[in-house]
């Protein structure tokens, strides 16, 4: 079994802490599994493993509530996420029926009902064949038939190599050139022509004309496949998922630490041995040879000891991601509009999205308050970073004044949540860099990455329980950890298409 070392390490105590009971005897040797960080695949992961008594589990969380970036918290009786946050129907049947079970009535199923601003009108999204026929701006549609004929009639062997030569090529240039292009542009803050090809195939699910028109005739009934325009929403906001995870995993045995943050993970040649991690300003190691760590793939091999060759860090240091900041305003009044999110292709707003919470969970209370959650993306050092609340307040409603969605109604307060890593930039040639990283670490024995920000991927919630669920599943009877099997998932995470 593991043990905790007593020691020094940085001139910080180091404390002596024996987390998992030792078996009865004839009874199977659990493996020991620490986990780093509490977003959705960390405590999906201490939920399999827990409840299914495949490993004793122990998950290491810097902030002190689990959900990470989809995670909730509430404010002035309202709940509020970090942006705008859906389950999609996608989502794996064994996945999607456990949280049924954990969530029961509290996770409904919601129509989408949204709007995107395009060249200055109101489209629903998801789209749909009579509003499209009502409120498609003329010009807009002349464009994508011109679009439609020209690819018909054009060559079709040259070979797109950047995500606006790929999307220019499949849906046209007039649906790339005013919603594509622009929106790209806003969320990663990098040219169209400078990000990878990759990004065009995993994160644009719609990604071409054939593609796009199946999706507005799913909308006309008897089309419609099940699922279809809709999502599941937790009745306490989008965090209550991993809520009950949490509480899931923690009964069956699983131990959370929060306020913990990593300071190192040790290893030995290729073994990892390790972790060291600070609460309340003391540091604790626990000896440990599997470690499962949902961080930023970069901070990984930053904290590894020792640490990787130079070329490694090099590599991770050419990996990026893109930050954003939460605008939010408490309005004195019911509801703002009908709509769920609001979408803002054009570079003249800078907000990217808006949603309304209480409109995703149908909440009533409390009935004279309502809350608007902004997402402006940009990153540290920005101008807008080194705004005020009060100074982002007023830009936020400057933007939708222009927008034709002015805030008429006292704004109680205005606050911001900043996330330093929001989005992966897949900036051309960022595989050759990912890759070295990714090898490396795998070389590991005993470290897996995995999650969003451990694999540094867009993906959904749904994307990132499946991976969760996936690792507990590469654990044979003989608790052994199955890598190859590990590797098969893998292949299959590469399929994953981001759900609009």
């Amino acid at each position: 079994m593991p043990e905790i070392k007593d020691g020094q390490f940085e001139k910080k105590a180091v404390r002596w802490r024996q987390w998992a009971p030792r078996p009865a005897a004839g009874e199977r040797q659990l493996p020991h599994v620490l986990i780093l960080g509490a977003g959705p695949a960390g405590v999906g992961a201490a939920y399999q493993l827990a409840r299914r008594g495949i490993a004793h589990a122990v998950v290491l969380e810097q902030r002190d509530t689990v959900g990470g970036n989809a995670g909730s918290f509430e404010v002035d009786g309202i709940w509020a996420d970090y942006g705008s946050h859906r389950l999609h129907p996608a989502c794996d049947p064994e996945i999607l029926a456990d949280l049924h079970d954990l969530l029961g009535s509290d996770l409904a199923s919601r129509p989408r009902h949204g709007r995107i601003r395009l060249r200055g009108r109101w489209i629903h999204f998801p789209l749909k064949p009579l509003d499209l026929a009502v409120h498609l701006p003329p010009q807009f549609a002349v464009g994508v038939a011109g679009d439609m004929l020209r690819k018909f009639l054009r060559d079709g062997h040259s070979q797109p190599q950047t995500f606006s030569s790929v999307l220019e090529r499949a849906l046209g240039r007039t649906i790339c050139r005013d919603f594509y292009f622009p929106y790209a542009n806003k969320i990663w803050g990098v040219p169209p022509d400078a990000i990878s090809v990759t990004q065009a195939r995993r994160r644009i699910s719609a990604n071409s004309l054939g593609k796009m028109f199946r999706k507005v005739a799913s909308a006309i009934p008897g089309l419609k496949p099940a699922g279809a325009g809709r999502f599941y929403y937790p009745r306490f906001g989008y965090g209550e998922i991993s809520e009950r995870l949490y509480k899931g995993a923690a009964a069956a045995g699983a131990d959370f630490r929060f306020g913990a943050r990593v300071t190192a993970i040790e290893r030995e040649g290729t073994q990892v041995t390790a972790v060291r991690f600070l609460q309340n300003d003391q540091e604790t190691r626990i000896a440990i040879d599997n470690v499962w760590s949902t961080l930023p793939i970069t901070l990984l091999a930053r904290g590894l000891q020792p640490q990787p060759p130079a070329s490694i860090l090099e590599a991770a240091s050419k990996i990026s991601f893109r930050g954003m900041i939460l605008i939010y305003l408490v309005l004195e009044q019911k509801q703002f509009t009908e709509y769920d999110a609001h979408y803002f292709p054009e570079a003249s707003i800078p907000i990217s999205r808006l949603s309304e919470p209480k409109n995703y969970s149908l909440a009533e209370e409390p009935s004279g308050r309502t809350l608007l959650c902004a997402e402006l993306p940009t990153d540290r050092g920005s101008a807008e970073w080194q705004m005020s609340d009060e100074e982002l307040g007023q830009l936020l409603s400057r933007s939708l004044g222009e927008a034709g969605l002015p805030v008429s109604a006292p704004v109680l307060r205005v606050f911001t949540r900043r996330l330093p890593q929001a989005y992966p930039i897949y900036r051309i040639g960022y595989e050759e860099h990912f890759d070295a990283v990714d090898r490396w670490l795998q070389d590991i024995r005993g470290l897996l990455t995995f999650g969003r920000q451990g694999l540094f991927v867009h993906d959904n919630t749904h994307h990132a329980l499946y991976m969760a669920y996936a690792a507990a599943e590469c654990f044979r009877e003989d608790g052994v950890f199955d890598w190859n099997r590990w590797r098969e998932y893998r292949n299959v995470f590469e399929t994953h298409v981001v759900e609009d």
